[in-house]
């Protein structure tokens, strides 16, 4: 199940983007609870921000971004990260076919995302779902407590 987040997912989603395993994949420096929770809102008033579940249960998180006039077909996808809980057991690929599913069901034909080049665990996912490698993106990402930039793959997914 995909739902928009609300505020009521705020520590769920915070644990996850400051969980030490997952942050270095994801697009925030680590940072207290009150410094987030403008990024959250923001999140939240651009309704870009959605949460995987089952039942009661939430599992996931990603954010679906449209792009706009000659671009709307095409989404980015990013944040995605599974409850650490959760790892190794399949929810990943069950939450991959659900955010496919949703975004052929906003009528979305393209979905872009982009991912460390050595996160390849995350590649092996990607392409499973068929998603390419359309090029790499050079010393695109800063990881500021490690003090060193990161090459990004970026990958598309052409949904028919």
């Amino acid at each position: 199940m995909i739902r928009a987040a609300t505020e009521q997912d705020f520590e769920f989603i915070y644990g996850l983007y400051m969980h030490p395993d997952i942050n270095p994949y994801l697009l925030y420096e680590p940072m207290e609870r009150d410094d987030f929770k403008p990024i959250f809102a923001d999140l939240l008033t651009s309704k870009v921000l959605f949460i995987f579940g089952e039942a009661d249960a939430r599992l996931g998180m990603f954010k679906l971004i449209r792009l706009q006039h000659r671009t709307s077909h095409i989404a980015y996808l990013g944040g995605v990260a599974i409850s650490p809980e959760r790892a190794g057991s399949g929810m990943g690929a069950q939450m991959f076919r659900e955010i496919l599913a949703f975004a052929r069901d906003q009528q979305i034909k393209r979905v872009e995302l982009s991912v460390a080049t050595y996160n390849q665990r995350a590649i092996r996912l990607y392409e499973k779902f068929g998603f390419q490698k359309e090029g790499v993106l050079r010393q695109y990402t800063h990881l500021r407590q490690e003090n060193r930039y990161i090459d990004e793959q970026l990958m598309a997914c052409l949904l028919t």
